[in-house]
Order: structure tokens, then C-alpha cells, then sequence
């Protein structure tokens, strides 16, 4: 096979993941901008590389090399911040990201709880580690199996189990806890739906 043809294969089958790839990049690296980047090396890393692939799930290959990409940015991030102390700046995108996601509930005040409750679950997504984070996002918004995201994160599955267990109880408990707080209070039930299980964060719209 020569270049072009390889080329032509590794546009094929790996940029139907490229949402997948950005979604992924932005909740670790939580700055749009830099998830952008991060994806773009990323991409170039799967083609230096995609002659060697040799089977498997793809979609799960190219995500493991986007979150080694994301994961050597957050680093560098880190050593840049250590490095800036005293600046009083943070690292872009640290206070969160919500998404104006398009909403399709009838009506200004469903509209109003439903944009809240969004944005809880985003800040409090956001707040998790990030090891907890990722199997979150890989689970609930990419709907990838328990195998799949132990490959991509390089833990066993039993550890994939756990790490997601405790993400979604804090995640409830810090979306509840928010709601408890908010004018006006957005009811448990909506919450509940939020960061359910299964399809419920992925029916949000963030991919």
C-alpha cells in the first residue's frame, strides 16, 4: 500500500471518531481551543502509526492516543503553571465549561430549569478528577464498553468499574447539592435525569 492509499484508508475509517476525539480532549483539557490542538496532534500521531494498527477497535485506538495527547498537554500545562506562580492566573478553562446547547423543552421556564440543571452537571463533571472524569465521559457520553475504556486508559476493567461507580456518586451528590443552593432550585427530579446512567448524558447534546 502506498502513501495515498493509506491516506485515503486512515481518512476512511478514523474521522468518523473525530467528534468522539474533540469531546474527549475537551473534558480533560476542559479549553475548547486547546482540545482543538490537542486532537490535530493527535491525529497526526494515528497516521505516523495507523500502518502498525493491527486490528481491534479503532475508535478505542484513536481515543487512547487522544487521551495520551491530552494527558502530556495537562502536564505541560501544569509545569507552565509552576513555573507562572504569582501571576494570579489559572489555566484556561478551569472554572468550567458549559456548552450553550441547544434545548428542545417547550416553553421559557422549562427552558430555564433545564439550561440550569445542564449547567450544574457540566460544572460538577468538571470538578471531578480526571481520572474519574474520563471514565465518565468515555462511558455515559461515547457509551464505549467496560473493555474498550480500560484499553483506552490503560486500567483493568474491575478498576474502569470502581473509578465509575465513584464518579457518578459524586457526581450526583455535587449536582444535588448545587441545586439545593440555586435561585430558584432546580428540582431533584430534573437533576436525577441528568446524570443518570446509559443514554441520559448523552441525550445532553455535548458531543
Amino acid at each position: 500500500m502506498n502513501k495515498r492509499e493509506c491516506f485515503d484508508d486512515f481518512e476512511r475509517v478514523v474521522l468518523p471518531h473525530l467528534d468522539a476525539a474533540y469531546n474527549l480532549a475537551r473534558w480533560l483539557v476542559r479549553d475548547p481551543s486547546a482540545a482543538e490542538d490537542v486532537v490535530q496532534d493527535a491525529l497526526l500521531r494515528a497516521l505516523k502509526y495507523f500502518a502498525s494498527f493491527r486490528g481491534g477497535s479503532l475508535r478505542a485506538w484513536v481515543l487512547q492516543i487522544v487521551r495520551n495527547v491530552s494527558y502530556s498537554h495537562i502536564k505541560a500545562q501544569q509545569s507552565r503553571m509552576e513555573v507562572s506562580l504569582g501571576r494570579g492566573t489559572g489555566a484556561a478553562g478551569e472554572e468550567g465549561i458549559v456548552m450553550d446547547v441547544p434545548d428542545p423543552h417547550p416553553g421559557p421556564e422549562a427552558t430555564l430549569v433545564h439550561r440550569q440543571a445542564l449547567g450544574q452537571v457540566d460544572k460538577a463533571l468538571n470538578a471531578l478528577p480526571v481520572e474519574l472524569r474520563e471514565c465518565l465521559v468515555l462511558r455515559e457520553l461515547e457509551e464505549l464498553s467496560y473493555k474498550d475504556i480500560a484499553q483506552i486508559t490503560g486500567v483493568p476493567i474491575g478498576t474502569v468499574m470502581s473509578r465509575l461507580s465513584r464518579a457518578r456518586q459524586a457526581l450526583r451528590k455535587a449536582v444535588i447539592a448545587e441545586s439545593q443552593q440555586a435561585a430558584p432550585i432546580v428540582p431533584l427530579s430534573v437533576v436525577a435525569s441528568a446524570c443518570g446512567v446509559g443514554t441520559s448524558l448523552a441525550g445532553r447534546g455535548l458531543r
